[in-house]
């Protein structure tokens, strides 16, 4: 039997900005009318709240600290030697894998393993993503070999600045709890919604190619970003906005699922395992020589959830900062009640990068977020889903945060997280030829 063919279509800091998530006004019915016959996740995280870092985990099943992307690639990080991705993953279970658009692991997109790399590979816009994805459906859709495409767009990252995107009313905008509400915050929003507007247009025209050219009854169709949008308290930070994503997955129409939607904890790590298996293979082993691993890939895969079946709500997932365009250490266990958060340098409550430091909302938010950070913080997500109030300098919750603080340091020590044994150097300079 063919394994079936797989669409993962990603996108830029849109975290959960959807309509059929946490924004109702998000101009968004192409991706609204796939999560209506779409298994949707509620509760899907990146490992990290940064662009390389969380697309290094999306596409090698790894936290970033394992595969060697700790920072922005243009910052000079790299794969660590021996860490193989998800095209070279699938490419040897048999599937003939292809790269439309914007990838954010490499400078150079064809050094990660596709077969094809169509497009710029690093800064192309929605809608000329969405077209060239339906150019390459036109022509391969119906292949007989099973294809694993992956198609990205620039889109929702800043700036949104009006002659590429269109604006929205300020009252038909959706203001998180997270951000002050006011002119600022909302002149900004607008100016997302018109980049999220073309992220869906995009999204329209890859379904449409599946239904006119390719074979929607043995497709899976994997939405997600990379993680949280970016506007202060989300993108940067590992609070739930920082690294909570939306993550839409249609499986192939021959399975006959029911739409529905899952509410435990899921993670990026978690595609490269649900993929191999869809790909009939196991789990392969970790990366060789110096930078070798136990434990091989850290998810799990989620083919389960895909053929309609419920799952554990007791997970624990692990989270991490290390480099933005400053060194900034932290690291989080995230469960279904609590998130603990462990901050290894001081600095503000918020470090916010230049453009955001830069940006509307910063100038309407007044100066809380420069006040010292502590060092550890726990929430109790039941009741305060925003991470406002910090329980852990709270004598009645001192249990349960030594036990999170516990349970972190065991991934860390188990998974060889380089922070244990101090502060994490910058990356090698990048040279023109290797020795």
């Amino acid at each position: 039997m063919q394994s079936p063919h797989i669409v993962l279509i990603h996108c830029h800091d849109l975290g959960t900005w959807l309509s059929c998530y946490d924004a109702p006004h998000a101009p968004t019915p192409n991706l609204q009318a796939l999560a209506d016959e779409a298994v949707v996740f509620d509760a899907a995280f990146a490992a990290s709240p940064l662009c390389t870092p969380a697309r290094s985990a999306l596409f090698t099943g790894m936290s970033p600290h394992r595969n060697g992307l700790q920072g922005l690639t243009h910052h000079g990080w790299r794969y660590a030697d021996g860490v193989r991705t998800l095209p070279e993953l699938a490419r040897d279970r048999g599937y003939h894998t292809a790269l439309i658009g914007l990838q954010h692991e490499d400078p150079d997109p064809c050094v990660l393993g596709f077969d094809e790399v169509l497009g710029l590979g690093f800064l192309p816009r929605a809608l000329q993503v969405g077209e060239e994805a339906a150019a390459w459906f036109a022509e391969n859709g119906r292949s007989g070999t099973p294809y694993f495409v992956t198609i990205g767009t620039w889109e929702a990252h800043r700036p949104w600045p009006a002659e590429d995107y269109g604006r929205f009313p300020l009252d038909e905008v959706d203001v998180p709890l997270y951000l002050p509400d006011n002119e600022y915050t909302r002149e900004e929003i607008a100016g997302m919604y018109g980049s999220i507007q073309q992220i869906d247009s995009a999204v329209g025209m890859v379904l449409d190619a599946i239904e006119a050219h390719g074979d929607p009854e043995n497709t899976l169709v994997l939405f997600t970003t990379d993680h949280g949008a970016a506007f202060p308290r989300a993108k940067g930070t590992l609070y739930d906005p920082g690294v909570k994503v939306a993550m839409i997955a249609r499986p192939p129409r021959s399975w006959d699922v029911s739409p529905g939607r899952v509410s435990s904890l899921v993670s990026h790590l978690d595609v490269v395992p649900t993929v191999l298996e869809l790909g009939g293979a196991g789990e392969p082993a970790g990366p060789a020589g110096e930078h070798a691993q136990p434990g091989g890939l850290e998810g799990r895969s989620l083919v389960p959830e895909l053929r309609g079946a419920s799952s554990d709500s007791g997970r624990a997932l692990f989270l991490q900062k290390t480099y933005h365009d400053r060194y900034d250490p932290i690291r989080a266990v995230r469960m279904a009640r609590y998130k603990y958060i462990r901050n290894f340098v001081s600095g503000p409550q918020l470090m916010l990068s230049k453009d955001l430091e830069e940006s509307l909302t910063r100038r309407g938010m007044g100066n809380a977020h420069l006040s010292a950070r502590a060092d550890e913080e726990l929430y109790v997500l039941d009741t305060d889903p925003w991470e406002q109030v910090n329980l852990a300098g709270d004598p009645g919750w001192a249990q349960i945060r030594d036990e999170l603080a516990d349970e972190l340091a065991r991934s860390m020590k188990e998974l060889r997280d380089p922070l244990l044994e101090g502060p994490v150097g910058p990356p090698p300079t990048p040279r023109r030829h290797s020795s």
